[in-house]
């Protein structure tokens, strides 16, 4: 979740979810604490970053899990999401005081050292609870295994999405056959339905909030549109970087176009304008619950192929093994018990937004009657993904200095040609940046897979 949105937060809060004590503390006071007067006979310690709407539902999933399995108790513990948890995790890992069980972002595994900050799977124990590579997206699955080994286990893929109000659509003629958006495939055709849009929307509201200042939503939408275009950012090998100015440039004038066009208003509360009738905002999926209950008309789509091909950003939560001396026996294998049942399990979960990794979920009937969720299915096979290195990843070091840049672009405090330029220099620095867990840089075969 990006750490940037108090307000959604605020609202998420009421379906449920405690808030966490003092930045580090138990998920709830009536499932991860009632481990520690359990008479179980085997106890896993489950470490997770999900707060609000995503916290909920991973309550009533780990609720469900203890009612089936009451020989294993789950103390589970919610972090602070972003560097914070992923420090602690890290720590944790590396002074034998690691979780059995955590969760992290699959864009993080390569910067996490796998076999010494992370233990992998027993991928013949996660058959034995049903959990088997062919029932999961390829495109995850092979970026969970580093040096033949299965680090993580895709839970879900989180995109970018376009939520959009059907009403005010409606009025502006967008609306196709099926009740939902029609296709838009080039940027003359997107601003044009702006233009439409903003037309039939109430004086005060923008046409689209694009969280223009929010340096984690830049880099998002930039990485999207950047993949659109076919754009790179490093060799195979980790060794030069390839990234286009050229095709950079093109996709940050496109971004700043919709604040010079007046359709985006910098500082604007984006979530709150579109429940009050603006027509258009990206952002994360896991706003759907926000959405959802004040019960508006609305849908989602991937983000616009505006430049000829579809790609949405997109992350995956997985869950990891923490390194541990002690690693073995009926503990861990309540941990991989745990993470293949919220898998195999996750109808609950997808409720929140989330689009599953288990691929019998993600066709089942149950799944595709979930709106808006089955409109942006498609996002699971086009997905914009971050460079596989250690500084990549949800939170990570790259989004850090590259989404201040792209937002200034947008802000029009930077000119987006220099922009592109500053950004290749970022990709530069970084290349050759030794990794503080592993001491050695990308380029130097330093967690680079």
């Amino acid at each position: 979740m990006s750490p940037s949105l108090p307000s959604r937060r605020g609202v998420l809060g009421g379906l449920g979810a405690l808030a966490v004590a003092g930045g580090f503390g138990l998920a709830a006071a009536g499932s991860g604490a009632s481990a520690l007067t359990s008479d179980a006979e085997v106890r896993v310690r489950y470490w997770n970053l999900f707060s609000g709407g995503d916290g909920a539902n991973m309550i009533a999933v780990l609720d469900a899990f203890r009612a089936a399995n009451p020989g294993i108790d789950v103390k589970d513990s919610t972090l602070q999401w972003g560097n914070p948890y992923y420090t602690k995790l890290a720590m944790a890992a590396s002074g034998s005081r690691a979780p059995d069980l955590a969760v992290m972002h699959l864009g993080r595994i390569a910067g996490f050292a796998p076999g010494r900050l992370l233990d992998p799977f027993d991928v013949e124990l996660l058959a034995r609870y049903g959990v088997h590579e062919r029932d999961f997206n390829p495109a995850l699955w092979k970026r969970a295994v580093i040096d033949g080994e299965l680090y993580a286990l895709p839970l879900d893929i989180h995109p970018q999405v376009s939520f959009y109000r059907k009403d005010v659509c409606e009025k502006a003629g967008l609306i196709g056959d099926g009740g939902r958006l029609v296709p838009i495939t080039s940027t003359d055709e997107w601003f044009g339905a702006l233009k439409a849009a903003k037309k039939a929307t109430g004086s005060g509201l923008q046409a689209l909030g694009l969280h223009a200042n929010d340096p984690n939503f830049s880099w998002w939408f930039f990485l999207s549109f950047y993949a659109q275009l076919g754009g790179t950012y490093f060799d195979a090998g980790l060794t030069d970087v390839t990234f286009d100015e050229d095709k950079a440039t093109e996709v940050l004038e496109f971004l700043r176009r919709h604040v010079t066009d007046g359709y985006s208003t910098v500082g604007a509360a984006d979530s709150e304008q579109f429940v009050n009738g603006s027509p258009f905002v990206w952002e994360g999926d896991r706003s759907v619950p926000v959405y959802s209950g004040p019960k508006l008309d609305y849908g989602a789509t991937p983000l616009p192929s505006v430049f000829g091909r579809p790609a949405t950003q997109a992350e995956s939560h997985c869950f990891v093994l923490p390194h541990r001396s002690d690693r073995g026996g009926a503990v861990n294998e309540g941990a991989h018990r745990l993470a293949a049942y919220v898998v195999l399990h996750a109808l609950e979960w997808a409720k929140g937004g989330h689009i599953p990794a288990y691929l019998p979920t993600l066709t089942s009937p149950a799944y595709k009657k979930l709106e808006p969720q089955y409109e942006y299915v498609s996002a699971m096979d086009t997905m914009a993904l971050e460079p596989q290195a250690w500084f990549a990843g949800s939170a990570g070091t790259l989004a850090a200095r590259i989404g201040p840049a792209v937002a200034s672009s947008n802000l029009g405090s930077a000119k987006p040609a220099a922009t592109a330029r500053r950004m290749n220099g970022v990709l530069e620095r970084l290349l050759v940046t030794k990794n503080p867990m592993e001491g050695k840089a990308a380029a130097e075969g330093g967690s680079g897979v």
